[in-house]
């Protein structure tokens, strides 16, 4: 049958009605199927959908916004960066988005934009957005400002991943907060093995990621009652990390780091490895996000894995019950499980025997 034929031949746009005609169902039936609504068989649903299939039938989403009030479109607020962890998020979000049957609409920020988040959010809401996500990673603050401005207040739901809400809004929702925790598990990973306490090779704590994580770090080693060493700073590269692993591997004392991300890690193992510091034998490594290549560098890198899918999958599922049930009460969040996937890069400290490798999850 030729997509998109209605009657009489025609090459106009197949509508609901020919989609009924065809399943055999009212018209009132079809807009059941496509809204998801309950009280609709298997049986008939399938009919409808192989129905639609069968004509080439799309939504017309403009005339439902119309009727409902709704454009059936989320927006996205995002850091405009190539970095593994922000473009990853967002990838996550997209997938979602689509699956859920909203159209998605990115506006980028650029770092060092004080206003961005708010010009971002706004541009959105002029598009008409039902709702936004807030994947804005940095904590962009204008020094020279003596008193913080008021947060932009915004009239749909909003849900912000890995950050405190930049935004004033009916349902603020938040996921992805647990840096901070999946931070002490690869700490206590070391402290486990036996070195006696951490050192921490930082992101820019402009980052919210970047705090956190150096906040799980350090409770990890107050609550085990270790000494904390001065933190080692460095920007998310690699290069920045060779550079940390040049002065840390100058100190004899230094047994055992967990770095903020991946490619840092690496980085940094490059250079103990120049300087003769052999890794895990004198100095075991946890690197954080678990980047494609970190598998197959030399040694394996140990490392935290960021479950970004999992955080995008429920924070977007919550976030669209928000908005289609505005009366109701939020779904609960949950906490994705944390991996810790444990590879060469760590053992005990010298003069202990290396443990078995393998994947815990905390």
């Amino acid at each position: 049958m030729t997509r998109g034929a209605g009657r009489g031949g025609s090459s106009a746009a197949p509508r609901s009605v020919d989609v009924a005609r065809v399943a055999g169902v009212s018209q009132k039936t079809v807009s059941r199927v496509f809204n998801d609504e309950p009280y609709v068989s298997t049986e008939v649903r399938r009919r409808v959908l192989d129905a639609a299939e069968q004509l080439g039938y799309r939504r017309n989403n403009a005339a439902r916004a119309l009727a409902s009030g709704r454009t059936r479109s989320i927006g996205v607020v995002t850091l405009g960066t190539a970095l593994y962890g922000p473009a990853s998020l967002l990838m996550g979000v997209e997938r979602v988005v689509r699956d859920t049957g909203y159209a998605l609409r990115v506006v980028n920020t650029v770092e060092g934009d004080p206003a961005g988040v708010a010009g971002a959010v706004g541009s959105l809401l002029d598009q008409g957005v039902d709702g936004i996500v807030i994947s804005e990673p940095i904590d962009e603050i204008d020094e020279e400002r003596t008193e913080p401005d008021a947060s932009p207040r915004v009239d749909v739901p909003v849900l912000v991943i890995g950050a405190p809400s930049p935004v004033t809004a009916p349902a603020v929702l938040t996921a992805g907060n647990c840096a901070d925790v999946m931070a002490r598990t690869a700490t206590e990973h070391l402290l486990a093995l036996g070195h006696r306490t951490v050192h921490h090779l930082a992101g820019p704590q402009r980052w919210y990621a970047a705090r956190d994580r150096l906040r799980g770090w350090r409770a990890a080693l107050d609550d085990h009652g270790r000494d904390v060493p001065a933190v080692v700073r460095g920007d998310w590269s690699a290069p920045s990390g060779y550079a940390a692993g040049r002065r840390l591997a100058e100190d004899a004392d230094v047994t055992a780091v967990f770095a903020a991300n991946d490619d840092m890690a690496i980085g940094l193992i490059r250079a103990l490895t120049e300087a003769g510091r052999r890794v895990p034998e004198d100095v075991s490594v946890v690197g954080f996000d678990d980047i494609p290549v970190s598998a197959f560098v030399n040694p394996p890198l140990t490392t935290v894995r960021q479950p970004f899918d999992a955080v995008a999958q429920e924070g977007l599922k919550r976030l669209v019950h928000a908005i289609e049930n505005p009366d109701a009460d939020h779904l609960p969040s949950s906490d994705p499980p944390i991996d810790l996937i444990v590879r060469a890069s760590t053992a005990p400290p010298p003069s202990r025997t290396t443990p078995a490798r393998g994947r815990r999850t905390a």
